[in-house]
């Protein structure tokens, strides 16, 4: 979950950036203005380019580098660009349902929101636990998995297909 809070720190600066842009781009005047492409692009398009790129260049962003995890295929090779495009459609199950049940609930608090998506995050990653290895359903379902990558003490780095699943 480290890794997940530092993640989402990076996307915010990714995410503002990209809304910068678009709004120059576009002399966007007021955030009524252009606001679907704004959200498409920005919310969806960027922290997927940034993730994909990343999943399938090495393996890990900043954060996964830092809490030494990293993303293999099942069998231990790279991440082909298409399977991390997959998993990052797939990766949307973390957010989505609790998106929609407080749009259905009829909540439009930020403090609902907020809770909303605290509450879903924390049930998803729970739902690990009853997976026969720990994995996150999305990982299972797309063939991927994180594994760990710290210095084996007294040793060299676990290899990339050979550390523990996370």
């Amino acid at each position: 979950m480290g890794c997940f809070i530092y993640e989402g720190v990076l996307l915010f600066g990714v995410v503002f950036v990209s809304a910068l842009l678009y709004a120059v781009l576009t002399n966007q005047r007021n955030a009524m203005q252009g606001r679907e492409g704004l959200l498409i692009i920005a919310l969806v398009l960027m922290p997927g380019l940034y993730l994909v790129w990343y999943w399938s260049q090495t393996g890990q962003t900043l954060p996964m580098q830092t809490w030494h995890i990293r993303l293999t295929a099942a069998g231990g090779q790279r991440v082909s660009r298409l399977r991390a495009t997959v998993r990052y459609l797939a990766s949307w199950v973390w957010f989505l349902p609790a998106l929609a049940l407080w749009h259905i609930a009829g909540w439009r608090s930020a403090g609902a929101l907020m809770a909303a998506l605290a509450g879903g995050v924390i049930g998803y990653a729970l739902l690990a636990l009853l997976h026969p290895q720990r994995q996150f359903w999305h990982d299972a379902a797309c063939g991927t998995r994180l594994i760990d990558t710290r210095p084996i003490p007294g040793g060299a780095a676990a290899s990339p297909g050979g550390g523990s699943s996370q």
